[in-house]
């Protein structure tokens, strides 16, 4: 194929070809997964390793997400203009490159400085990889491509924290094996990738928005540093100055997107009720979520006593069930409409969060950390197919694309803002952090926090989120209107 957008004699799914196109995505963005997940239950033993405290351990976390979260609309732009399966290839090798500079690490600084750059790598290869399924496929193949390379970045999100803490159990220094895994998957990919049809799209013109990219990435820099930074240093001048010009950068981001003839971040988007209420549940609730998560392993091994192996296989069945919900809620969303689903599945979350708060020394896996990671997982599944198809609903004829990059983009910027700052209003500072019973205190406060936040989430969508429109079929039965988008 010709560097064009698809065409309807693109590849077929069951071809050889076909396969290892989805092979190599699956890889690459469960390599992404895989990584973040498994990050996640190695932070307790990478403080111990690195003698690094709980400001180091946020930025381990969001010096990745940063990065990713601020390139991410633009590598979006590049694999449009250079070349998509060119940028995805490049991601991989940074990404893999990234992760060997992060398993040797000799101190804090320097896996944060890794972890920087591999967030780099991983935007440029995790949008790349859902676009390549969505350009090289045939129109009728194209669906089935799709739900397998989610099914299956699903799946490694399941086996990531099991993984993990299986690594991580090895020894002081089990978390380097954790990233040094991503190295044979990169050679993996890279070798499925090769048969992969180079696709840009011929639309897609003008000059690369460098400048939204830089204030992006500096704007969300100031915030996460002021917010991370700021609570342990009494919110200082410099925090304070931080924190200003953080917002200031963003704000001027926004006047720059609405005037600039090729906007990385179309703000007319926003012109939408319906997108705008989406985003804000999304903003909310991921919040919630990646919060939860960077706080729920420390609590289990610093608290609770677990190992990181159990700590990573208590977070199982939460997985599990995001595995197993979303294509089924998919459905009923389709039928029903996505409101009732966007407003349950996050009050649902809450619950579970809420529940989570019960998590501290005297901890019985069945009754106080079961109920809430089933109740949270089941939550998310219900609300991540129809917050999706909601967005993609409100977004303009065309504008699909951008639409789910806003999406992940939005979710992303919420875990950074949360990974920062949650920590900080549950009064979990550095000092809190060496000392289970007032981590154990913060801890909770933490769960009431992120719990209401979840809970405002479900409100904002059972308020702003309109119904599908209704009519009455032949035989008498209410359903949605003939010709409406499947949501």
């Amino acid at each position: 194929m010709s560097g064009t957008a698809p065409v309807e004699a693109g590849l077929r799914l069951a071809t050889g070809t076909g396969r290892l196109v989805v092979t190599a995505t699956v890889l690459a963005s469960g390599m992404a997964q895989l990584d973040g997940t498994v990050v996640t239950v190695a932070l307790p033993r990478i403080g111990h390793d690195l003698h690094v405290g709980l400001t180091g351990l946020q930025w381990v976390v969001n010096a990745y997400g940063l990065t990713l979260a601020g390139l991410l609309l633009l590598s979006g732009s590049l694999g449009d203009r250079l070349g998509r399966r060119r940028v995805f290839r490049t991601g991989v090798v940074w990404f893999a490159a990234a992760s060997v500079a992060c398993a040797a690490a000799p101190g804090g600084d320097l896996l944060v400085a890794a972890r920087a750059l591999q967030g780099v790598g991983a935007a440029l290869l995790v949008p790349g990889s859902l676009a390549i399924v969505g350009s090289v496929f045939r129109g009728e193949d194209r669906p089935a491509a799709v739900g397998a390379w989610s099914a299956f970045g699903a799946l490694a999100g399941t086996v990531g924290p099991v993984l993990g803490g299986a690594l991580v159990g090895l020894g002081t220094s089990g978390w380097r094996l954790a990233f040094l895994l991503n190295v044979p998957l990169a050679v993996a990919v890279l070798l499925a990738s090769r048969r992969i049809p180079e696709t840009r799209d011929p639309a897609a013109t003008g000059r690369v928005d460098v400048l939204g990219a830089a204030l992006a990435a500096l704007g969300l820099g100031g915030v996460v540093l002021a917010l991370t930074s700021g609570p342990s240093a009494g919110w200082d001048a410099t925090s304070l100055g931080t924190l200003g010009a953080g917002v200031l950068l963003l704000v001027v981001l926004v006047v720059v997107e609405t005037r600039t003839r090729h906007p990385m971040l179309p703000m007319t988007l926003f012109r939408d009720a319906t997108f705008s209420a989406a985003n804000v549940v999304t903003f909310l609730l991921y919040g919630a979520l990646y919060g939860t998560l960077f706080l729920l392993p420390v609590q289990l091994q610093r608290v609770a006593g677990f190992t990181p192996f159990e700590a990573g296989v208590s977070l199982l069945p939460m997985t599990a069930v995001l595995f197993l919900v979303p294509a089924r809620v998919g459905r009923l969303a389709t039928r029903f409409g996505p409101r009732w689903f966007v407003t349950a599945g996050p009050l649902l979350a809450g619950a579970g969060m809420l529940w989570l708060g019960r998590v501290g020394a005297h901890t019985a896996y069945v009754t106080d950390v079961l109920p809430g990671v089933v109740a949270l997982g089941l939550g998310m599944a219900v609300t991540g197919a129809p917050l999706t198809a909601t967005l993609l609903a409100a977004a303009p004829e065309g504008g699909s694309g951008i639409a789910s990059a806003v999406y992940n983009d939005v979710a992303r910027t919420a875990g950074l803002v949360s990974v920062a700052a949650l920590p900080g209003l549950a009064g979990i500072t550095s000092a809190a952090y060496e000392h289970p019973v007032a981590l154990s205190a913060g801890f909770e406060r933490a769960m009431d926090l992120a719990g209401a936040a979840a809970v405002v989430a479900g409100l904002v969508a059972a308020l702003l989120v309109p119904a599908p429109p209704r009519r009455r079929s032949r035989a008498g039965r209410v359903g949605p209107r003939a010709g409406q988008r499947a949501s």
